[in-house]
């Protein structure tokens, strides 16, 4: 009971000081956006749809003009985004965007006067290929995140209670201003982080306790994680309660992982589906539906059949296939149509746009040193090291072996020494193509870990 005081005073001092004062220094303004997006989602649906559906032909009128890669496609094709005003069907007209274009284009998809705008870089994660920079600018980015807590409030996890977001334990030291800043910036938040690497018995225990002794309202965190944690509570303590709603993020939420982590953890389990493309653009609002929530004054949503859709269930009234997203609130880097590498069935209602199944990143675990780690975490560690496009893990002869990418002029004797620096020999190092990712399934897609290095 101590407990939830403190953090309620936590709360309290944070929504109504140190969140302000955070806006401030850093310049942001996500507060007034949160109650903008708030009021536009309240609408009714047919409202709220000609709404999203203005602002994507304004973002094609402003992308025609502005970022060189689509003046020159619509002036090559000849498409006038006029025409999307007299009648939707001009739309199929603009071809797909994919993160092969994104990757080829770079700055082309960048407003043509992006140096007057202050940059958020996103790399992408997904299983299509080797990784994607996606640019924010300031306006942009406090949108995403002026999303994120507006979908928290739909679930009741208001600023007054307090969040626990697991985040990757590196084995360089951080350094004191950044820590400094990471501290006031969760206080900010009313947020407390849990640092972790492997899904061993001993740190899964401690990272329980940990949580018992903050009892936090909402964890967030990858599936995989989770539900390793419940896996071992259940396990060793045969369950037990010390949060009361599990947002899902970052890879597929798995049937068996949504119902064990409801059992074990004894909580609510809220799946929600981001990107670095767009920000969290679906969620799921009511914890007794498994529909995803379409945030379309986000973006706008469609799907384009593929090969491969039909292992979708089938939803009357919905169409399965690649989900496809036009974003409406970052002009910096304007994604049309952008095809976003997952499956999806998508429905339109007179309530709005729902999501009801996808197909995504799965993460796997891996032993490296004899301690499991799951592939997300060795993302997060290769992130960190940077000039890495994409990597994949092979075992031979019991032992894992990091085939990296780099990024084109990337330092890779200094990459191979500072992965060498924290696992020494445990693995092995090689440099590829991306050519030469082993990739399998519906386009292209691949694991991160790849058991059977037979090739």
């Amino acid at each position: 009971m101590l407990r939830l005081v403190v953090n309620g005073v936590k709360g309290l001092a944070a929504g109504l000081v140190a969140y302000p004062i955070a806006e401030r220094l850093e310049g942001r303004d996500i507060r007034s956006k949160r109650r903008l997006f708030a009021a536009e989602m309240a609408l009714p649906f047919a409202q709220r749809r000609a709404h999203s559906w203005a602002a994507a032909i304004d973002m094609v009128r402003f992308a025609a003009v502005n970022v060189p890669y689509y003046r020159d496609l619509f002036s090559n094709i000849g498409f006038d985004p006029e025409n999307l005003a007299r009648d939707p069907k001009y739309w199929m007209d603009i071809p797909h965007l994919t993160k092969d274009i994104i990757r080829a284009e770079g700055e082309r998809l960048l407003r043509s006067d992006h140096a007057n705008f202050k940059k958020f870089d996103a790399k992408t994660g997904g299983s299509t290929g080797p990784s994607a920079h996606i640019y924010y600018d300031q306006d942009g980015a406090d949108w995403t995140s002026a999303v994120v807590r507006y979908a928290r409030d739909r679930i009741g996890n208001h600023h007054m209670r307090s969040e626990l977001h697991f985040a990757s334990k590196f084995p360089d030291e951080i350094p004191w201003k950044a820590k400094l800043r990471e501290d006031f910036k969760c206080f900010a938040m009313n947020r407390y982080n849990i640092f972790f690497s492997t899904f061993e018995p001993d740190e899964l225990e401690a990272i329980w306790q940990k949580i018992r002794s903050i009892r936090p309202h909402l964890v967030h965190g990858h599936p995989s994680t989770i539900y390793q944690l419940a896996l071992h509570v259940e396990a060793r303590h045969g369950g037990g309660k010390a949060f009361s709603i599990f947002e899902s993020s970052g890879e597929l939420l798995e049937k068996k992982q949504r119902e064990t982590i409801a059992r074990a953890l004894r909580c609510k389990v809220i799946d929600r589906y981001g990107l670095a493309e767009a920000g969290v653009v679906a969620y799921q609002t009511d914890p007794h539906r498994s529909a995803l929530d379409v945030f379309d004054p986000l973006c706008w949503p469609e799907v384009t059949p593929v090969e491969g859709g039909a292992e979708l269930e089938d939803v009357p009234g919905a169409s399965r296939g690649e989900l496809m997203i036009t974003t409406l609130k970052n002009r910096l880097m304007p994604l049309i149509r952008y095809r976003t590498g997952d499956l999806a069935v998508l429905s339109e209602t007179t309530d709005g746009f729902f999501i009801h199944e996808l197909m995504g990143r799965v993460h796997d675990v891996i032993q490296i040193a004899g301690r499991q780690l799951p592939t997300h975490y060795v993302q997060d560690v290769l992130d960190r090291v940077g000039g890495i496009k994409e990597f994949q893990i092979v075992m031979r002869d019991g032992k894992p072996v990091f085939r990296l990418v780099p990024e084109d002029g990337a330092d890779v004797e200094g990459i191979r020494s500072r992965l060498s620096g924290w696992w020494g020999d445990a693995t092995g190092i090689e440099f590829i193509a991306p050519s030469e990712l082993k990739l399998q399934g519906w386009r292209g897609k691949f694991r991160h870990f790849v058991p059977d290095a037979a090739e």
